[in-house]
């Protein structure tokens, strides 16, 4: 096995690139939110429908914590539901290992050409953001947040997706108690490094 971190031919390995997942044997646990037509579909059907867009780049989160900082625990215009996805673990596998760093610094490419020709062939990136704690202040490592789009995204609506579970009301409990100076750490999703085959 091999640390996500270190998938040489997409992203430079560098320690503070850490990947933490809710996961078992078979799948892999990752987050968006939508507004309320796209999740309330996609939580009835079990994967994504006519609401969701599939002619943009749709972006997955490993990270729970990264997901509230990015939707304001479900406060945000258009992110006002939070659903919690778990894919099966070859494809997150797959995604990683296709994975395109979306910017040059990042890359490890020596040429800027050649990382412009792959973003440019790929239907999948990658990009590492500062891991956020309850309150939204950075961390002093990255987390992955994975884009798919064109076959990738296709794949993952009709194919990678084994169940989608709209988890607002979870988000909105813990956001209260937060806000009430209760210690929610114990109540948060148990992520543990992620390692791929």
């Amino acid at each position: 096995m091999k640390d996500i971190s270190n998938n040489t031919s997409n992203t430079i390995n560098n320690a503070c690139q850490e990947t933490r997942a809710l996961f078992t044997d078979s799948t892999v646990r990752v987050y968006q939110a939508f507004p309320v037509k796209i999740a309330e579909e996609a939580a009835r059907l079990g994967t994504f429908g006519a609401h969701f867009k599939m002619g943009r780049m749709s972006w997955i989160k490993p990270s729970f914590l990264w997901m509230m900082y990015r939707s304001g625990w479900a406060s945000k215009t258009g992110q006002e539901r939070v659903l919690a996805i778990d894919i099966k673990r070859t494809a997150f596998d797959y995604i990683v290992n296709n994975a395109v760093a979306s910017t040059f610094n990042k890359s490890g490419c020596t040429d800027y050409n050649e990382w412009q020709q792959q973003v440019k062939q790929s239907d999948i990136r990658c990009q590492w953001d500062p891991e956020r704690d309850i309150y939204g202040n950075p961390l002093n490592y990255r987390s992955v947040q994975l884009g798919l789009r064109g076959s990738a995204l296709y794949e993952y609506v009709h194919n990678w997706i084994t169940s989608i579970e709209d988890i607002t009301g979870y988000v909105k409990m813990l956001a209260g108690k937060k806000e009430k100076g209760t210690d929610i750490s114990s109540e948060l999703p148990e992520e543990k490094m992620y390692k791929i085959y």
